[in-house]
């Protein structure tokens, strides 16, 4: 006798009772994750922070962060929250009290001490194949900042180095080591 799995779509996974965790939906599958670790939410604030005190005077379009979810494929549905993702002024439309429909331009994960690297690969590329223009990928431990773009360009930046915006968020630049600070 054959066993079917009821695939979750994006309104059930929307409707879920807050637990106090955190859950993505890949292909119809419920993803559960603990709260992240202090450490995690520093590093998230700092980006935010940073990125926000630049777009929001330049009117370059909205930085958001945390629990937001964006929908990236449907039938079966797939809907991932960022740590902090950006979206640019002409596509601001797209934000509503459902799911953004789509990937932002720039998407930032910040890696928890559990992560294994071909998650977050994998999880990079679905960012990328879903239309993000870039992906940084920071790492508390390695105090590192990888950059990955959408035409398959990479980049490790260390805190002697400088993270710019590139055509993203253009005329955007932190020092690295900003980010742990």
């Amino acid at each position: 006798m054959a066993t079917t799995t009821h695939l979750m779509t994006a309104e059930e996974l929307m409707r879920l009772p807050d637990d106090g965790l955190q859950h993505e939906l890949i292909k119809g599958e419920l993803l559960t994750m603990p709260p992240p670790n202090p450490e995690h939410g520093l590093v998230m604030n700092n980006v935010a922070f940073l990125l926000t005190a630049y777009v929001r005077p330049h009117h370059l379009g909205k930085v958001i962060t945390g629990d937001a979810g964006f929908k990236l494929e449907s039938d079966p549905d797939t809907v991932l929250g960022p740590d902090v993702a950006f979206i640019r002024h002409e596509r601001i439309a797209g934000i509503s009290t459902q799911y953004f429909a789509g990937a932002p331009d720039l998407v930032v994960e910040i890696r928890s001490p559990g992560d294994r690297r071909g998650k977050v690969d994998a999880k990079a590329n679905m960012w990328l194949d879903a239309g993000a223009a870039s992906i940084w990928l920071i790492n508390p431990k390695t105090r590192t900042v990888e950059v990955r773009k959408a035409d398959g360009n990479k980049e490790l930046l260390t805190v002697e180095d400088e993270l710019n915006g590139n055509d993203i968020i253009p005329g955007f630049r932190c020092r690295v080591a900003e980010i742990f600070d």
